[in-house]
């Protein structure tokens, strides 16, 4: 590679320019993930709930809590059963995308209400948890080296979550990258964990002999919430059933993440996904459920609903046979990867309901204030700062108590779920199209299909949601009020966005949006042999397409100004033949300046989950001469020419195809010849 700096000049004006259309291209994704690190995606929020569920449903229904978390990860498959039939349907799906198909928009806000809100708590029980674990680590310590010094561990929780959300907070302003990798490895840190615990409690329980815990449902006032006054319902089993399972169902959160991995699966896509599931179904139900069994088995009662109730795997490890030094060790293992997992589910959360809201943001819903770009990184960081600003108030709220936040969680963990399998029941009659999977079994009576399956689980969902409506009230005061809020935010903000849109129409091109399968210089209008590839991102930083502008003759060469659209693996990103308002904005600019130089530009949008991937392959496909970029400050010149290089060779096998890489910012030029 040659490396050549060049001062850059100011461009010179000119005038006049012609009106073109905005080429929306298919997904150009760097790699397709196998089903394990789908898996490993999924289960870095999912297995986080091990660390707390166990706890929480023991001080709200007692010695048989194990039983019933048992019963949720059995019954979770069906859960899972539901996403895997609605990512059948939409590729990119989510909550957000199917019940707007099936219920229409007010009922889609109102889920995606109820799915913010729980993402809101997921960080805070996640980072409180972490605290918890570490604190009660710390503890095992001082009294094995004989202090009697005791941390208050609520304070320490408190403490330690702080500085986890500002850990993450940071991160996704400055833009942190998602990576199958890491969640990989973690996953499989946490599988031999799993396997350690499980071979330890065996060998424990065949010493010790076994223990089972009650299966007697025993409703405590607590766990009746506003029904401990009525007493009949004590005596119905399916009430006492219910209740216990609403009270365990937060051992299933996260299989939102699901319908989001499914765009990144590779092929067989439906086949992978449904590996997926199963992965994810037995990993949960030895981690999550066998565990919370052996935590009853092995440890005392007295000690799991005091000492350990908030860190009931420390309390299973501490408590197997074997020399004390040895399970200190362990418990220091357990603690370890429990800080890893519960960190990634706060990062997780910010994530998630940050590319939710972009989504709604996208469909109008939320105002554009929220959407504005960060100066320095290009972030989201008004809709980041306010989802962290919340869930930091959420944690300090708290005070440490995980069982407070528990109760809080289960809202939005049931409601998203019943509206998402009950727009699966009615898309099965409103949209009749073939799918490639449905949830089974089904019936067929006088032409009219019955879906068993699929009722059978939005049946009990929603009989889960009812009783946790009743005998949840922080959960029913708090979801509901947040829901309420967030709902009139919304409305308030669609009105807005649509007063905003009419006072801006003239301020705004017209955009004729054309969708292309291909992409090749014919399908987006290239007219000249001689091409060059601007990428653009910012409408602050735009002095790069100027320069490309000014050096460009018209009459000889095409200037294809892309926007890459960044898709995430949680995010609930959907295209289709229309761009955003963010695009409208920054492409109203391109042109403007285009016209002021009196040249010619094709827009175009290319998806995808690897910029310069996309930006590499995008130049190989259209036979670009030359790339022009802007300089970044989350990274330096030469390592953003680097990485271009690197994808470089992994699209464009021909040697004879010659391209100039340009980086151009405020301090000038760097050239790369490839």
């Amino acid at each position: 590679m040659k490396q050549q700096y060049i001062s850059v000049p100011e461009p010179s004006d000119s005038s006049s320019a012609k009106k073109i259309k905005v080429v929306i291209i298919t997904t150009v994704m760097l790699s397709f993930i196998s089903f394990w690190r789908a898996s490993a995606i999924v289960l870095s929020d999912l297995a986080s709930s091990a660390y707390y569920a166990v706890g929480i449903a023991e001080k709200a229904v007692g010695p048989s809590a194990p039983w019933f978390i048992l019963f949720v990860m059995l019954f979770a498959y069906g859960i899972r059963a539901v996403y895997i039939e609605s990512s059948s349907m939409f590729v990119r799906g989510g909550v957000y995308k199917v019940v707007r198909e099936a219920l229409g928009e007010k009922m889609a806000t109102f889920s995606v209400s109820a799915l913010i809100f729980d993402y809101l708590i997921t960080a805070p029980i996640s980072a409180v948890s972490a605290g918890q674990y570490l604190s009660g680590l710390i503890n095992s310590l001082l009294h094995t080296i004989g202090s009697h010094i005791v941390l208050n561990e609520n304070v320490v929780s408190v403490a330690t979550a702080l500085l986890i959300q500002a850990y993450f907070w940071r991160k996704n302003i400055i833009g942190i990258e998602e990576s199958s990798e890491k969640a990989l490895r973690i996953f499989q840190v946490t599988s031999v964990l799993a396997v350690i615990l499980f071979v330890w409690s065996i060998v424990t329980i065949s010493i010790r002999g076994v223990h089972l815990p009650p299966f007697s449902i025993k409703l405590s006032d607590d766990s009746l919430g506003w029904l401990k006054h009525v007493d009949w319902l004590r005596t119905i089993g399916a009430v006492g059933v219910l209740v216990g399972m609403g009270h365990a169902i937060l051992a299933v959160s996260g299989e939102e993440t699901l319908a989001q991995v499914y765009r990144e699966i590779e092929a067989p896509k439906l086949k992978n996904l449904k590996r997926t599931g199963m992965v994810i179904f037995l990993f949960a139900f030895v981690f999550t459920g066998l565990n919370a069994l052996f935590a009853s088995m092995i440890v005392p009662q007295a000690e799991l609903v005091g000492v350990y109730n908030e860190n009931a795997l420390s309390g299973l490890a501490m408590h197997f046979v074997g020399p004390q030094s040895v399970l200190l060790i362990l418990q220091g293992f357990v603690v370890l990867t429990g800080f890893l997992i519960l960190s990634g589910a706060v990062n997780t959360s910010l994530i998630g309901a940050n590319s939710v809201l972009n989504r709604v943001a996208e469909d109008g819903v939320l105002h554009v204030w929220f959407r504005k770009p960060h100066e320095r990184f290009g972030t989201s960081y008004r809709i980041i700062n306010t989802l962290a600003l919340l869930q930091t108030l959420i944690i300090l709220a708290s005070r440490g108590d995980v069982f407070l936040l528990g109760e809080a969680y289960a809202f939005g963990v049931v409601w998203s779920f019943v509206m998402m399998a009950f727009s699966m029941i009615v898309l099965r009659y409103k949209d009749r199209s073939v799918r490639e999977w449905r949830v089974p079994p089904n019936i067929t009576i006088a032409g009219v299909e019955i879906p068993i399956g699929l009722g059978f689980v939005f049946i009990v969902l929603f009989a889960l949601g009812v009783v946790n409506l009743l005998t949840k009230p922080i959960a029913t005061q708090g979801g509901i009020a947040f829901t309420a809020v967030l709902y009139v935010v919304f409305a308030i903000s669609k009105h807005m966005n649509e007063k905003r849109v009419a006072h801006k129409a003239h301020d705004l091109e017209r955009f004729n949006v054309l969708a292309q399968d291909k992409l090749t210089a014919e399908s987006i209008g290239c007219e000249f042999s001689r091409r060059k590839l601007v990428a653009v991102r910012s409408l602050n930083r735009l002095q790069h397409l100027k320069k490309c502008l000014d050096e460009t003759d018209p009459d000889s060469t095409d200037v294809i100004v892309m926007k890459a659209k960044v898709l995430t693996g949680i995010g609930n990103t959907q295209i289709d033949n229309t761009i955003d308002s963010e695009s409208e904005e920054l492409f109203s600019q391109v042109i403007k300046l285009a016209e002021k130089e009196g040249k010619t530009v094709i827009p175009i949008v290319v998806p995808t989950n690897n910029v310069a991937y996309a930006i590499a392959h995008t130049a190989a496909q259209l036979g670009a001469e030359e790339v022009v970029i802007g300089t970044s400050d989350k990274y330096p010149i030469e390592f953003q020419l680097q990485q271009f290089a690197l994808h470089w060779g992994m699209v464009e096998a021909d040697e004879r195809h010659k391209l100039l890489v340009r980086s151009i910012g405020p301090k000038g030029e760097l050239r790369v010849e490839l």
